[in-house]
């Protein structure tokens, strides 16, 4: 127990952010990942030890997401829909950021997450594994179960349209 405990405490806030990013809910990313969590300690036993146990973990996780998505038929929030509906902006808590580039890197993320919310949910995933996750073509193709020149074509219109997005945004903010 003390083990899985360490397991946890290393890779839950990896988890989180890259579930926050794919999924565009705090609550959601929440969610999937105390429920990858759980699988993964009742399917511990399953784990060959071919990969490192983050790569497990997230593809466990990942399912999990699909699966929810699938069910509850999710739709995608705007950043400032997410921060009504949760009451929280996102923290910088390094205190050596003065308070004008902490409100500068919050709106960037802002316009950010809020791009990555309009991509469609196949760019948007290979986004976040290649770029976010430092996923490699063939992870990413094993992932996904489609071919390595799909996730290549994918990651190239999807890099595309969020710098289109990200100019458009960016304009509308100047």
């Amino acid at each position: 127990m003390a083990a899985y405990g360490e397991l946890v405490h290393r890779h839950q806030n990896r988890l989180y952010h890259s579930l926050y990013r794919m999924l565009g809910s705090r609550e959601d990313a929440d969610d999937v990942a105390q429920e990858a969590f759980v699988t993964a300690f009742q399917k511990l036993e399953t784990f060959r030890g071919d990969s490192q146990f983050y790569s497990w973990l997230f593809r466990i996780a990942y399912n999990t997401a699909i699966s929810m998505k699938r069910k509850a038929r999710l739709k995608t929030v705007s950043a400032d829909q997410l921060k009504e509906s949760s009451g929280q902006e996102p923290d910088d808590t390094n205190p050596d950021h003065a308070p004008g580039h902490a409100i500068d890197v919050e709106e960037t993320q802002a316009v950010v997450q809020q791009a990555l919310n309009e991509l469609s949910e196949e760019y948007r995933q290979a986004i976040v594994l290649k770029e976010m996750e430092n996923l490699s073509y063939e992870e990413i193709a094993e992932l996904a179960d489609v071919p390595v020149g799909t996730i290549r074509s994918r990651l190239h219109r999807a890099r595309a349209e969020l710098r289109e997005k990200l100019r458009l945004l960016l304009e509308e903010t100047d």
